[in-house]
């Protein structure tokens, strides 16, 4: 087996440096655990940024990419297949929008928030309005039209010009309410921030974007790329308060691991599409469709929602009851947690953590952001718990 190091060096002499140097080269994955080409054994509870739902290997997972590509991989879009049709009314089912509801189908959650941008652009040019808003602190991806939704300037400068007509606002009812006029076209939103470090939204901000909304003719569209997929212990964040949006994205969890996102547009506003509007290559192929729809038929039957429940429960107060005076508080829903350091040591304690063979990551200075697979046992929360406190207590 060739050293680590080596791996390193290749891939800086081969691949575009966009991501930095890498940590690991990462060989084989089985559950919750991951193993690098030296052979150390790494508990993820990053789950590949809240991709994978059921760990690493998972049997479902396998077998569900096996037996599709034995039969149907890719036909394009001029073509329907049963696993698409299935997957696309299984979205509309728990989502909510079973209704009237449409999908578009993405291998990205990029490419959904595409999507979602140029739905609220169809809905701008029907009744002449222009602006759009987004938060502040919100993340919606890299491409040029997400990247105008996405506020941090870290990411947008290099690339400015933006597109036009986007807005950022503080997450903030005062700002909504001072923003909200007739000429607003849509409202995206994240329930809950995830870059921005695991924020949620204050009380109330989603009942007054959804009656905002309403009463401008505007739509309201989460980003649910992260919180989706049970992320949360529903199967979208806005079921635990009960506002439904017009639209939202979804991707990461969708499919355990394998390349698929999706727009899911509610009744209100699902046929402004039309033949040419929008198109994809690969979005919808039988192969992604087939793996999400054993995926979340998995999650389903299994009643991993309720373990997702509990075990996030059992984080946060596992979490809260160390011994350590580094840990603020905990934020977030489900498996979808935030832990805020009082220092801004959050990057160097996530390396010890790695170092210790605990796979975490820092979004902000003084957040932790832990995304595990959905399926974690209190084994795995017990030893998270243990590694945390090495790397929370290791001196600097």
């Amino acid at each position: 087996m060739m050293s680590d190091e080596n791996w390193k060096q290749r891939a800086q002499s081969s691949m575009v440096n966009a991501f930095g140097d890498p940590l690991a080269c990462m060989v084989r994955g089985e559950g919750t655990h991951l193993y690098d080409s030296t052979g150390k054994r790494y508990l993820d509870f990053l789950g590949g940024i809240a991709v994978n739902s059921l760990g690493h290997a998972h049997p479902v997972f396998v077998d569900a990419v096996a037996s599709q590509a034995t039969v149907l991989g890719h036909i394009s879009n001029f073509f329907v297949s049963p696993p698409q049709v299935e997957l696309a009314e299984r979205l509309l089912r728990l989502s909510g929008a079973e209704n009237g509801g449409k999908v578009f189908f993405t291998n990205s959650g990029t490419e959904a928030v595409e999507a979602g941008l140029k739905l609220a652009r169809l809905h701008a040019n029907k009744y002449g309005k222009t602006k759009i808003i987004a938060l502040e602190g919100a993340f919606h991806g890299r491409s040029m039209g997400a990247l105008s939704l996405t506020s941090k300037a870290k990411y947008r400068d290099p690339f400015a010009p933006m597109l036009p007509g986007v807005i950022h606002i503080p997450a903030t009812l005062d700002a909504l309410e001072d923003t909200f006029d007739d000429d607003v076209a849509a409202l995206f939103v994240e329930p809950i921030q995830g870059e921005a470090g695991v924020q949620q939204l204050p009380e109330g901000f989603l009942e007054r974007a959804r009656q905002l909304t309403d009463s401008h003719s505007a739509l309201l569209i989460f980003d649910e790329v992260q919180t989706g997929a049970g992320r949360t212990g529903s199967w979208f964040a806005w079921q635990l308060e009960g506002v439904k949006p017009d639209a939202l994205t979804a991707a990461k969890g969708l499919a355990g691991g394998f390349p698929i996102g999706a727009l899911v547009v509610f009744s209100s506003c699902a046929d402004l599409f039309y033949p040419g509007s929008h198109g994809t290559t690969f979005g919808g192929n039988p192969l992604a469709t087939h793996t999400a729809n054993e995926v979340l038929s998995y999650i389903e039957s299994e009643g991993i929602l309720a373990n997702v429940k509990a075990q996030g429960e059992a984080l946060r107060n596992g979490i809260m009851a160390l011994e350590s005076s580094s840990v603020k508080e905990v934020r977030g829903e489900g498996l979808l947690l935030g832990v805020e350091l009082n220092e801004p040591v959050a990057p160097v304690v996530a390396k010890r953590a790695f170092d210790k063979g605990l796979i975490i990551n820092a979004p902000s200075d003084r957040v932790i952001r832990l995304a595990p697979p959905l399926i974690i046992s209190d084994d795995d929360v017990q030893e998270f718990l243990e590694l945390f406190t090495l790397a929370l207590e290791e001196p600097s």
